[in-house]
């Protein structure tokens, strides 16, 4: 097949070859790296909105309970809880696009309300933590029942003394708090004590869908850069390279037929690439060629005066 194409069309040929080549390999090793870097950006991104819900929760445990925990007695009030607070901002900052796919929960083993009750994977995270004071973060993914997800999570301890006010007993509960909840889980925490954990999660199809886009326009960047280099070469074979043997050829074929009064185009005589030597050495070979055709005329003009001298001579005699 290859024996049937020109010269231009072998070197596109190659050059297709290597492109196709080098996508499918680079596409592996891109796909790996961008993965990569989009699970850093979104990491980063939980990260932010992680901190965002502590200080949030700080906020609320110093600066929102103190004003309303008199009115906790007659009435329970949902904003003087930190969790709840650090929810409420959290669903606010999803309407944004960009924080939609998103998702908070203080996932707690033992938790008043029955919405932050740890499932069974959010469990083993918050007894990790238990077990292990020296871990402060968990990340990677995990298959559910609506599909996998990469999550963060960060332990939730109870560092604040204010804390115990609703969490210690029931007897020192308020008493809207018992009567909106019930006794039945809230109670028994301790200073200190990992009660839950931070969770921060995002369906893996996002981190995925970020990493493909990342890979589209860098392969549609370096398939366009190839193209164009491909149609380069092709230019500078057709011009340089393809038109002057082209030529060359045609020159040669004519000489090879007795047209001496053929010459090589001035491009390649004056270049000096291997067209040019090319070009040259057909040159010398025409000369060399003029010159014997011309000492093959004189030989065979004497020969042929030598032999009607001789005839006539002959003639002459008898």
């Amino acid at each position: 097949m290859l024996k049937k194409l020109d010269l231009k069309q072998k070197v596109t040929a190659l050059l297709v070859i290597i492109l196709i080549a080098g996508l499918i390999l680079s596409g592996f090793s891109l796909s790996t790296v961008l993965r990569g870097n989009a699970r850093n950006e979104i990491t980063s991104t939980a990260l932010l909105l992680m901190e965002t819900m502590t200080s949030v929760r700080t906020y609320t445990n110093t600066q929102v309970k103190p004003e309303l925990i008199d009115k906790l007695e007659t009435e329970f009030l949902p904003e003087v809880i930190p969790a709840y607070s650090a929810r409420e901002v959290f669903e606010i900052l999803r309407i944004q696009p960009k924080y939609k796919e998103f998702f908070y929960k203080e996932a707690t083993l033992n938790p008043t309300n029955l919405r932050d009750k740890a499932n069974a994977f959010e469990t083993k995270i918050v007894e990790r933590f238990r077990k292990d004071n020296n871990l402060k973060e968990l990340r990677g993914f995990h298959s559910t029942s609506g599909g996998d997800i990469f999550y963060i999570a960060r332990p939730l301890p109870v560092s604040e003394p204010s804390c115990l006010e609703c969490h210690s007993t029931p007897d020192a509960a308020p008493k809207s708090q018992i009567e909106r909840y019930g006794t039945a889980g809230g109670f028994g925490w301790k200073l200190n004590e990992i009660i839950g954990a931070q969770i921060i999660s995002v369906p893996s199809s996002t981190v995925i869908q970020k990493a493909n886009q990342y890979s589209f326009l860098i392969i549609g960047i370096v398939s366009f850069v190839f193209v164009a280099v491909i149609l380069l070469i092709n230019v500078f074979l057709h011009r340089q390279v393809v038109r002057p043997l082209k030529r060359i050829t045609r020159i040669a074929e004519e000489v090879s037929t007795g047209h001496m009064d053929v010459n090589f185009p001035d491009y390649e005589h004056k270049s000096n690439d291997e067209i040019g030597h090319l070009a040259q050495a057909f040159k010398r070979m025409k000369l060399s060629l003029e010159m014997a055709m011309k000492r093959l005329k004189r030989s065979s003009g004497r020969s042929t005066g030598r032999s009607t001298g001789g005839s006539t001579g002959g003639s002459t005699n008898s």
